[in-house]
């Protein structure tokens, strides 16, 4: 049975109050039900939730949010993905772990945090015991983050904006910059301080930043904010991979230059952060991923364990369709 939030649905800052668990959907395009695109072992994100072994990633279907250059399109707004129940949802972590993920990393749910919480549970009754990772826009209400809080061990958000008006215009939604904030200021008010196995980070928050070309004032007042309220509490991840996609001449239409990552690293320098990561600049489109394959990425990048095509991969399934 759907959780009654899905009723008159206020998980993220829209308040659309959809009832999506009578079938109808909300501006994330999904209803009550869990939709996953695909589930790998993934080698691309910041080297303390890579580890030795990957991440875990399962990529939920929907979004909360419009990105005009979105780089996963496919999943976020044009619905690719398929239902899963809980025994296969649980399938999918324990593949995850058996396969050696240092985590499972739980990309783009906040329009479905209470099924995605009951399935959690289940997975961990079922011998799930790597850390849970929340990878979001931190564009979602209090009351989504309040249904996973015992159960996240790492909150990965993104901080895109504090612009209004950009905000508005390139993701689609203008009070983004303070639903933002309050969501990670709550993550770090729930994982403030970091912890580690090893180089593994098993509990805290990072917060990650895609640089725009063009816009370097809205990277600086990020900077700002990160340095007064996240410094010795999480750490960033400043992310130069923007790439242009989607045709839409509004948006940026050229790479991150050489000029504005060296201002980039002078603000780092001045506003002394130091506890993070700093994409270098290799302008590319090489590694945009395409889910309508079984492995979205290069081989260098993924292993794929679980399509929502075929269901799980290299052994025989009964989720195969």
């Amino acid at each position: 049975m759907a959780e009654p939030i899905y009723g008159r649905c206020t998980l993220c800052p829209r308040l659309c109050g959809a009832d999506r668990s009578a079938g109808k959907r909300g501006f994330c395009a999904e209803t009550a039900e869990l939709r996953i695109a695909a589930a790998s072992i993934h080698r691309g994100e910041e080297p303390p939730i890579t580890g030795r072994g990957g991440s875990g990633t399962i990529f939920l279907t929907g979004c909360t949010l419009g990105c005009v250059f979105c780089q996963n399109t496919q999943i976020s707004q044009a619905g690719m993905g398929r239902t899963v129940d809980q025994p296969e949802f649980t399938a999918i972590c324990l593949a995850l772990q058996d396969r050696g993920a240092e985590n499972i990393n739980l990309v783009t749910g906040s329009h479905c945090a209470p099924a995605l919480a009951a399935y959690l549970r289940d997975a961990r009754t079922k011998g799930l015991s790597i850390p849970l990772l929340w990878n979001s826009s931190a564009y979602e209400s209090l009351n989504a983050l309040e249904s996973l809080e015992d159960l996240i061990d790492v909150y990965l958000p993104d901080l895109k904006t504090l612009e209004s008006g950009l905000a508005g215009r390139f993701f689609k939604a203008p009070n983004y910059p303070e639903a933002a904030e309050q969501a990670i200021l709550r993550m770090l008010d729930y994982r403030g301080e970091l912890r580690w196995k090893g180089t593994v980070l098993v509990s805290g928050v990072i917060i990650r930043h895609l640089v725009l070309p063009g816009y370097a004032e809205s990277t600086k007042a990020v900077l700002q904010w990160f340095a007064r309220h996240c410094r010795g509490r999480a750490l960033l991840s400043l992310m130069t991979q923007y790439t242009p996609v989607g045709g839409n001449p509004d948006i940026p239409s050229r790479y991150v230059n050489q000029d504005e990552y060296d201002q980039l690293l002078q603000w780092l320098t001045d506003l002394d952060i130091e506890d993070g990561f700093c994409q270098e600049l290799v302008p590319d489109n090489s590694w945009l991923p395409d889910f309508e394959r079984s492995n979205p990425f290069s081989s260098e990048l993924s292993v794929p364990v679980w399509h929502w095509k075929t269901g799980l991969l290299g052994e025989i399934s009964k989720f195969k369709g």
